[in-house]
């Protein structure tokens, strides 16, 4: 059995409250009794790509497991690189491979500099393909836009397109047990290429669906967002049988 945390759109601005939100979920994690063998972290890092948003992301996200990250929107590639990963700046997209438990744990870059909506180029589709192949170990793919509809109409504006490319990938290789993503700031669960497609909740606050009650906002205006309701998170355990069991948690 593998245990997986993730956590999404932690939003680092420079202010308190998104920091307080990060910390608190981090230390739920760091208090946990285990076994966790893995949390990632799926895009939206920082708020506004800031060198020293990242400085601070790669504080908070400090823990007795080992994390892993993928960039989202709101980030900026070479900031990201300096800040969060410590190393030189570069302006290529960001993909990283690590295995752990038994597991492999590709995480893609489907960030499109200076636009909101999400793509995997040609690299990182082919770098995609490559890890995927010669091996039969259990793989999760992760990125941050998901790549269909999800009935939320200011996600599905900026949601990952050209995802037919992505399907040719994942059906090609029958290792991949599910796909791992945020950018909805809500937990939610469907299903891609024959896979298991699963959103962790968001971290700095959480989308309301066009059917729940709105406030003082509207659709119209770009969607609504609870930002009082507490921080969530999402555990993925992986069985023996490669059956995934997703389940939520909000951090009071």
């Amino acid at each position: 059995m593998i245990v997986v945390a993730h956590l999404s759109d932690i939003h680092l601005d420079g202010g308190e409250r998104s920091a307080a939100r990060a910390r608190k979920v981090l230390a739920y994690l760091n208090n946990a009794p285990g076994p966790i063998d893995a949390v990632l972290v799926t895009g939206d890092i920082a708020d506004h790509g800031e060198l020293g948003e990242y400085q601070l992301a790669r504080e908070i996200l400090k823990s007795r497991y080992p994390v892993f990250d993928c960039p989202g929107n709101h980030d900026k590639r070479a900031a990201y690189r300096e800040g969060l990963l410590g190393q030189p700046p570069a302006d290529g997209p960001i993909n990283q491979l690590h295995e752990v438990a038994g597991a492999v744990f590709a995480m893609c870059d489907s960030s499109v500099p200076g636009r909101p909506q999400g793509f995997l180029d040609d690299e990182t589709i082919e770098w995609l393909d490559g890890v995927l192949a010669g091996s039969e170990t259990p793989a999760f793919v992760c990125f941050h836009h998901p790549p269909v509809d999800l009935g939320i109409p200011a996600v599905d504006v900026i949601r990952q397109h050209s995802e037919g490319r992505l399907a040719a990938v994942i059906e090609r290789h029958p290792r991949v047990v599910a796909l791992l993503c945020g950018h909805t700031h809500t937990a939610a669960a469907t299903t891609f290429a024959g896979r298991p497609l699963v959103m962790a909740p968001g971290v700095v606050s959480t989308s309301l669906l066009p059917f729940e009650p709105l406030g003082q906002r509207s659709w119209d205006e770009g969607g609504a967002l609870d930002l009082g309701g507490p921080p969530s998170l999402a555990f993925h355990v992986l069985h023996d049988d490669r059956r995934l069991t997703t389940h939520y948690r909000v951090v009071s």
